[in-house]
């Protein structure tokens, strides 16, 4: 069993910037891709971000160089740095992490969301 928690969500003007932390803990095999999504009010939810174990990263087409994504695993910790936000960035924030436990199984987890609010 894994546990995902999401932390550093807040109201930010625009233009400002915030910076998103996730920590796995709990029971861990291993860890493959982590990743962000959001879902906005009356909207599906997107990726935002993933990375790989081996650092490897891609983004939705919406970010256009604003986020980074990285992680460190010595931490068990992925994090969103988010610059220029907007108002269509503000949305509720989920951490996604792959836990694999053997070759061929996975399991996903979720954690339970952070409120990102762009507003003056």
């Amino acid at each position: 069993q894994v546990q995902v928690v999401e932390s550093g969500g807040g109201l930010v003007q625009p233009g400002g910037s915030l910076r998103l932390s996730c920590a796995a803990s709990g029971s861990i095999f291993s860890i493959g891709n982590m990743a962000w999504y959001r879902q906005a009010q009356g909207k599906a939810r997107e990726l935002v971000a993933v990375i790989t174990s081996g650092g490897i990263t891609d983004y939705g087409d919406f970010v256009k160089g604003r986020f980074a994504i990285s992680r460190d695993n010595d931490k068990n910790t992925v994090y969103l740095q988010m610059n220029k936000l907007q108002p269509e960035d503000t949305a509720v924030y989920y951490c996604n992490v792959v836990e694999i436990v053997v070759a061929g199984l996975d399991l996903d987890y979720w954690g339970q969301g952070t409120q990102v609010t762009v507003s003056s």
